[in-house]
């Protein structure tokens, strides 16, 4: 047993902090901006291996304090313990500019605020002397890794690491819309982003105008959380994960629970393994979140995990509820409408279920009470009968539904009015913008499926007793959750107890689901109980069964529908949140604008 040498201890920490040259830039950004920055500079050259240099305008170092920033956990920004729990600066370690000097040549260029000169610190001689420079500081950091060369093996091509030290100032870039960001390779402007007034600019310039077109304005305050943003809207999700920025106090952090939480607000809209678009913005009490958990300070702890995922749901749902008009592919940043008071005449007539003997789906109505009284379900499954529709249709005419040579009626309505239905399967209508087209299946599901959630908001889902328990060994984390969630369990429809100390028992499962694996679902379920809100799962669960009953309610292909009839479906459109996207996650609508229709026949040509 022996004491390992500083400089040893140095490389070591080093190696948590320092991984390429984009965690450099990461470090020296950080600093920058709690100087008070406003214009930040970056130079590099062979991709930030030979070269790093980062110039800000910021406030700059006292003569005597350029020595101590050098030293291990030397840091002006924290005293005390209360500092650690109440951290709002960026860098709070003082550890950053010691690991990177320890396995690079380091010097610093700074002037401090009101001093009379500047100076440079030589990291290697530890040499102080005198330079020319207006207020501020740069950082310059030649040769990584020369300290270890095992270190600089691991490192990819130039190009490589100068996409990964673009990214690290992006993300900075898009926290910091006040703040100027420019970078230099090889004595190239590669990029720059000036100072913005609004995050919507800084959003615009940093990921595109289609960013922002395709994105909603995110605005919600729970308690002490308050998540603001945009959200990409369906059709601007991704095959991969490469525009999700999500910031805590303005820090970029990866984080489980914030990613499921955005996950989980795009359940009902998203379809299959494509991936959302975001930067939101989360702010809460510094002593509420613990960000000293991780050396890069990239994740971050809650003390309340729960509120803050619940608050970003929220936050995320509420802005992707209210339908949009237009094309979805050039959407406004703003909704054009917002949901309506549905009128009387538009509402359903039919008042049975006839789908709730369907299999798999057993008696919807003994399964939640609430719908014991089937005269209030607006729901019907339509006839393959491929004649007019008859009195007792899903869609009874809207009252004031225009008729087809009510252009100037139609106009202001963003589905305009109908003109036709294609195919038994898609409705085609005219709006101010141009052609409308109707994928009249998915956005009847949807309105299906919206009202009956709310119908059913809150009530329990019915389970069937199991003649035999199904017992399963357990692991000590799925009886500990079944002990913790015994009064959840019930509205999930499942009943799961101790056997014995190491084994659990399935005792009753949903009606719906009789026929599976109890084991499986029980496991299934306790492993998300176990890790997210026990909330989140009850729903999920719920509206898993309320999409697979909205879609044997929609009305299906090759039905044939009156005028009144598509222009009572359009209204509810309007007034359905979510109404852009079916169940699944599907588009339900397209817009042709008047310019995309001349462009098919070269008019204008």
């Amino acid at each position: 047993m022996r004491e390992l040498p500083d400089e040893l201890i140095s490389q070591i920490a080093a190696g948590e902090v320092v991984e390429r040259p984009a965690s450099v830039i990461r470090e020296l950004l950080d600093n920058a901006l709690d100087a008070g920055a406003r214009q930040i500079t970056v130079r590099l050259s062979a991709g930030g291996v030979r070269l790093i240099s980062v110039e800000d305008d910021g406030t700059g170092l006292p003569q005597g304090e350029l020595p101590l920033a050098l030293r291990r956990h030397a840091t002006s920004k924290i005293a005390s313990l209360h500092d650690l729990e109440t951290v709002g600066t960026m860098g709070f370690r003082g550890e950053a500019l010691a690991a990177i000097n320890a396995i690079a040549d380091l010097s610093i260029h700074s002037r401090f605020a009101g001093a009379d000169s500047a100076f440079a610190l030589d990291g290697r001689t530890g040499e102080l002397r005198p330079v020319a420079r207006a207020t501020g500081t740069t950082v310059e950091v030649r040769e990584l890794f020369f300290a270890t060369p095992a270190r600089r093996k691991f490192l990819k091509t130039d190009a490589t690491e100068l996409a990964h030290c673009i990214e690290a100032v992006r993300r900075h870039a898009l926290a910091r819309p006040d703040v100027g960001f420019s970078i230099w390779h090889e004595g190239r402007l590669v990029e720059q982003w000036r100072t913005a007034a609004t995050l919507e600019q800084r959003l615009a310039d940093t990921l595109g105008d289609d960013f922002v077109k395709q994105s909603v304005v995110v605005e919600h305050e729970a308690g002490p959380v308050r998540v603001t943003g945009r959200a990409g809207i369906p059709d601007a999700a991704r095959s991969r994960a490469d525009q999700q920025f999500f910031y805590v106090n303005g820090r970029f952090v990866r984080d489980k629970v914030l990613a499921h939480a955005v996950r989980s607000a795009y359940e009902d809209v998203l379809h299959g393994q494509r991936q959302p678009v975001y930067a939101l913005y989360l702010e809460i009490d510094p002593a509420r979140v613990d960000v000293n958990v991780h050396p890069t300070k990239i994740e971050v702890r809650f003390r309340d995990s729960r509120e803050v995922h619940q608050a970003v749901r929220h936050a995320i749902e509420n802005a992707l509820a209210a339908p949009r008009a237009g094309d979805a592919a050039a959407a406004p940043a703003e909704p054009f409408f917002k949901p309506r008071a549905l009128p009387e005449a538009a509402a359903w007539t039919q008042p049975a279920m006839p789908f709730a003997s369907e299999r798999g789906l057993g008696d919807m109505a003994a399964m939640w009470p609430a719908y014991r009284d089937t005269s209030a379900i607006p729901v019907s499954l339509p006839t393959s009968d491929t004649r007019a529709a008859p009195a007792s249709a899903p869609f009874a005419p809207a009252a004031q539904a225009p008729s087809s040579a009510g252009t100037a009626a139609g106009e202001s309505w963003p589905l305009g009015r109908a003109l036709a239905q294609l195919q038994g399967v898609y409705i085609l209508a005219e709006n101010s913008q141009g052609l409308v087209i109707v994928d009249m299946h998915a956005a009847h599901e949807r309105i299906v499926y919206e009202r009956l959630k709310t119908q059913l908001d809150g009530a329990a889902i019915a389970s069937q007793p199991l003649l035999i328990p199904a017992t399963f060994a357990a692991t000590p984390q799925e009886v500990a959750t079944a002990e913790a969630c015994a009064a959840v369990l019930p509205s999930l429809g499942l009943e799961i107890s101790p056997f014995s100390p190491r084994t659990l028992a399935v005792r009753a499962v949903p009606s719906t689901l009789a026929d599976g694996d109890p084991v499986e679902l029980a496991r299934g379920v306790l492993a998300e109980l176990a890790n997210h809100d026990a909330s989140t799962v009850v729903q999920r669960a719920q509206n898993e069964l309320l999409s697979t009953m909205a879609c044997h309610g929609a009305v299906r292909a090759n039905r044939k529908l009156t005028l009144e009839e598509m222009n009572a479906l359009l209204r509810q459109m309007e007034a359905t949140e979510r109404s852009d996207q079916c169940n699944h996650g599907r588009p339900t609508w397209r817009q042709l604008s008047v310019r995309e229709l001349d462009a098919l026949f070269m008019r204008g040509r």
